[in-house]
């Protein structure tokens, strides 16, 4: 029987990636996003690629509909080894501009996100009586402070900090807890962020990008498939004995 995977956030950019990566790596995926035409649509591209893929609508930030979802992908697909907390929100905000509702709602979804994830999914595992891989998403802004970054990035790193404490708790159920670190990924979150910058600036978009391009040793930007790429290592066999680790995937941003 095919592995099960559940991709958090997998209407678009890393996530969808994602979500198509594993697909190809040979399992039934899971596809959980706010907006269910988002992942409608994903869900029905790995279909048509031959895949087994079904598309559900949740808020992460709301921890019984993220509990539903492991629910129902694991009673569809008869099994659940993989999750994948991919969800996340990147508000640009100097420190002088952040707000008590844009630091509750970022908190809300990429903190509260992943730890009502791991919640579900090592609930899930026990139950089914296996181990599994819980997969969280911090970033290259929780290895180290990025400026108009503080919401999201004190979510970030406080991911990295979730997951090693859970990787240490989890450890003895066979379930492995790790995380990835993307740089700067071609979304359209990251456009976004790219363009909230130049305006602060008043400067043109691709002014904004080349803020980000020109410290990355490699000289180029992500595609969504080089986040994938370390995703899918983690989500397969070979990273069996790796937990409480959160993998640079950045082309050279920040070196440990």
């Amino acid at each position: 029987m095919k592995k099960v995977a559940l991709v958090t956030g997998a209407g678009q950019g890393i996530g969808a990636a994602i979500a198509k990566r594993l697909h190809k790596d040979g399992f039934a995926i899971a596809l959980v996003g706010r907006t269910e035409s988002k992942v409608e649509k994903i869900a029905k591209e790995i279909q048509n690629d031959h895949g087994d893929a079904i598309a559900i609508a949740a808020d992460v930030a709301d921890r019984d509909a993220v509990f539903a979802a492991v629910e129902k992908a694991a009673k569809h697909f008869g099994d659940f080894n993989v999750m994948v907390n991919n969800a996340g929100v990147a508000p640009t905000t100097p420190i002088d501009e952040v707000t008590p509702e844009i630091l509750e709602d970022t908190e809300k979804i990429n903190v509260g996100g992943t730890i009502w994830g791991i919640q579900a999914a090592s609930k899930k595992f026990k139950e089914l009586g296996h181990g599994g891989k819980i997969i969280n998403a911090s970033s290259q802004a929780g290895m180290t402070g990025n400026p108009n970054l503080t919401v999201y990035g004190s979510t970030k790193f406080a991911i990295r900090g979730i997951t090693e404490t859970t990787a240490r708790e989890l450890a003895d159920f066979g379930i492995t807890v790790n995380a990835y670190c993307p740089g700067i990924v071609i979304t359209p979150m990251m456009n976004d962020i790219a363009q909230k910058v130049a305006d602060n600036a008043g400067k043109p978009f691709e002014w904004g990008m080349e803020q980000f391009a020109k410290d990355i040793a490699l000289k180029r930007l992500s595609k969504p498939e080089d986040v994938a790429g370390c995703v899918s290592y983690l989500a397969g066999p070979d990273s069996d004995y790796m937990t409480g680790q959160s993998l640079l995937i950045d082309g050279g941003m920040v070196f440990n």
